[in-house]
């Protein structure tokens, strides 16, 4: 539900003619969710005057648009912008408007102006609306403004509507602001004559910038005797590594008024400090902080859920499959599958969570999946899929085979394979974002560990929930058919998924390294498998009471050696020269070629007048190269973006790179894919869902090239 920018552009133009003494507004124009006109505050303007003309729009129940910084993401241009709300979407809190807003400009009539000539006054608007999804729309809208030679009267309709919102709109009031930055904490300390005595209860400061604070995170009120004291989670500006601003400017709203305020750096002053939190401070911000937490638990949840059908969980849906099969009779194995499997899920998911954390901490700029931006775990993971293909193929046991289900030895084997099982499904889910995930994976980089980890054990439960529900749902296990030989001859089948994932594994490897490293992952898979069927020998041997341990240490030997290569042909991988811009162009037919991203070069594009489509893409992201293939790889996009001569660029995260993280952190994001087009005339970047299709990219492109 992102919103990017309002647009509100005035012409003066002279035209001959004479009106009444009133303004002659346009006709409201009807864009969809919000009826937009231009009014005026009063009924003429004299030569050289100035009048407030304002920009009223009536926006649906359920929908709003957004203030100057709209939070979460945006930007917007300077008018008069009277204070907004809090709107919270799960765990995105935006500053917003609803229901019905004036929002006033100043405009000066020609000096030259003759009295008795009308001034037409044209505005371009451009919006997004937003509710559970954002729709852009625009309006083209008039209002005819006569020169008057005295000094004109109020507009009857709407003049005292435009002048209380001017007077209650924030505006410099003399207050004192500094700032410290106090470790992940922002210090703001305000004082001045009218927070004397001011109810603080509910205390807001709405920065001007989008990067300075976290918008969801509370902020914590200290009152003092001449002010306050805030307490709020910095942004991206204070702890991202760069330099930090010099100022901090915006909107303080209490209870007693809202007022603009600029803060430079201090020590914060006793007199904003002392008196504690307000009496009825702590509960509205309560409320708050859990909407927040419970929506980015939710969408968690509910993003875990549906992480389980995105490609890259494919191959691991086999093993899935394969170990159901096997006990789907058995209620007590089933049962204890299902947990030791969840438990995989959850240990593997807080791991990955703790080190993002750790790492961000650092430092770093990295987000979900960051582990496979590295050739050493790519390198690990593909012989490690390659393994445990061969293993579903027979070549060689651990455990037991499916076949023995009913046997007592199988009770050996199948908690640690659940284990397994689940901790794998994990690490090859990391390359995917899930619709819903998104939102909260964002929140989560944003707050203190304990919340983090609460969002990403949310996640880890919904990923597990489906295989858990089988194992304890009689009605569901079922519906599986009973054991015997097929199975065997199914878990086989299953294995060539998990070769693919291997076969994937190292072509992401290609894209990270030079070919003499990837010839050298190779040689690994090769002594891996040598490795594996030397020790599979030993266990027939083992069986058949043959003497077998030379051939299992040989085997054994070889796999370390393989994993031994392929740790050095990764360590010394240095990034494919091929890793920027590449072609989507099929085998046959028209495609669409991508250019390099840079931030500096969308702005070039947008001030040449085009469209421009990113796609925040890695080469380990399956979701990526499925949206590539399906919907950006046709004749028709590829048509589109011709006809309205926009551009696509790619920003290529498969290995770091913190421009591109901080990227995506702007957009609220903490993983790819992440799909941004900007309209040729400047203004609101649209977010495309994660999983696209040609006929949704190209409506984008069509209205983004208007």
């Amino acid at each position: 539900m992102f919103l990017k920018k309002f647009v509100l552009a005035l012409q003066a133009l002279l035209m001959a003619g004479l009106v009444a003494n009133a303004a002659a507004a346009g006709p409201v124009v009807n864009s969809g969710h919000i009826e937009s006109e231009l009014i005026a505050q009063e009924s003429g303007v004299a030569p050289g005057g100035t009048v407030y003309v304002a920009l009223r729009q009536k926006i649906i129940p359920g929908w709003h648009t957004y203030w100057r910084n709209p939070g979460d993401a945006g930007e917007a241009t300077n008018m008069v912008w009277p204070a907004p709300i809090k709107a919270k979407l799960g765990p995105l809190l935006d500053y917003a408007y609803e229901g019905q807003v004036l929002i006033p400009v100043p405009i000066t009539a020609p000096a030259n102006a003759q009295p008795g000539t009308t001034i037409s006054l044209n505005a371009a608007v451009q919006y997004l609306v937003c509710q559970d999804v954002c729709v852009p729309e625009d309006a083209k809208l008039t209002l005819l403004l006569p020169v008057v030679a005295a000094a004109p009267t109020a507009d009857p309709q709407w003049g005292a509507a435009i002048g209380d919102v001017l007077a209650k709109a924030p505006k410099p009031a003399g207050l004192k602001a500094v700032f410290k930055l106090d470790g992940p904490t922002l210090k703001l300390a305000i004082t001045g004559a009218p927070l004397k005595g001011a109810d603080m209860a509910d205390a807001y400061f709405y920065p001007y910038s989008p990067k300075v604070i976290e918008h969801a995170a509370p902020q914590a009120i200290e009152r003092g005797p001449e002010g306050l004291t805030l307490s709020i989670k910095a942004g991206y500006d204070f702890v991202g590594g760069g330099k930090a601003p010099s100022e901090l400017a915006g909107v303080l709203e209490t209870r007693s008024g809202a007022w603009e305020v600029t803060a430079t750096p201090g020590e914060p002053p006793a007199a904003a400090m002392g008196l504690g939190a307000p009496a009825a401070a702590s509960a509205p911000n309560a409320g708050g902080v859990s909407g927040g937490l419970l929506g980015a638990l939710l969408f968690a949840f509910v993003g875990g859920l549906i992480l389980n059908l995105m490609p890259c969980v494919f191959p691991v849906l086999s093993m899935k499959a394969a170990s159901l099969a096997g006990h789907a009779h058995d209620a007590g194995k089933t049962r204890l599958q299902g947990l030791v499997f969840l438990l995989g899920v959850v240990a593997t998911f807080l791991a990955l969570a703790g080190l993002l954390l750790a790492v961000r901490a650092g430092g770093a700029a990295v987000g979900w999946g960051f582990q496979l931006q590295s050739p050493l775990v790519i390198a690990g993971l593909a012989l490690l899929m390659l393994l445990v293909a061969l293993n579903m193929s027979g070549v060689f046991e651990i455990g037991t085979s499916v076949q023995g289900v009913g046997a007592e030895a199988s009770s050996k084997g199948g908690a640690a394979g659940a284990f397994f099982t689940g901790a794998l499904a994990v690490v090859v889910a990391a390359p995917c974002t899930a619709p819903f995930m998104a939102g909260a994976l964002g929140y989560a980089l944003t707050q203190p560990p304990i919340v983090a980890l609460a969002v990403f054990l949310a996640l880890a439960l919904g990923f597990a929930a489906p295989f858990v529900a089988v194992a304890f749902v009689p009605g569901l296990q079922k519906l599986l058919p009973r054991p015997g030989a097929w199975m065997e001859v199914l878990k086989k089948g299953l294995a060539f998924p998990m070769y693919g994932a291997a076969l994937w594994l190292v072509w992401v490897f290609a894209q990270q390294a030079d070919t003499l490293a990837l010839g050298q992952v190779l040689a690994a898979g090769v002594l891996a498998a040598f490795g594996a069927w030397l020790y599979g020998l030993s266990q027939a041997r083992r069986a058949s009471g043959k003497p077998s341990t030379a051939s299992a240490i040989v085997g054994l030997v070889a796999v370390a050696a393989a994993v031994a290569v392929a740790g050095v042909s990764a360590v010394a991988a240095k990034p494919a020269a091929t890793a920027a811009a590449t072609s989507l162009a099929p085998a046959a037919g028209p495609g669409l070629v991508a250019e390099a991203w840079a931030p500096e070069k969308v702005k070039a594009l947008q001030a040449e007048g085009r469209p421009v489509l990113v796609d925040f893409t890695a080469a380990w992201c399956v979701t990526c190269q499925v949206n590539e293939k399906v919907a950006l790889s046709g004749a028709k996009v590829a048509d589109a973006f011709k006809a309205k001569n926009a551009v696509y660029l790619k920003a290529d995260w498969t290995n770091r790179d913190p421009t591109i993280a901080k990227a995506l952190a702007e957009f609220g994001r903490g993983g790819v894919p992440l799909y941004v087009v900007y309209p040729k005339a400047g203004g609101a970047p649209a977010i495309l869902p994660q999983l696209l299709t040609e006929g949704l990219v190209v409506d984008a492109i069509e209205k983004a090239g208007r």
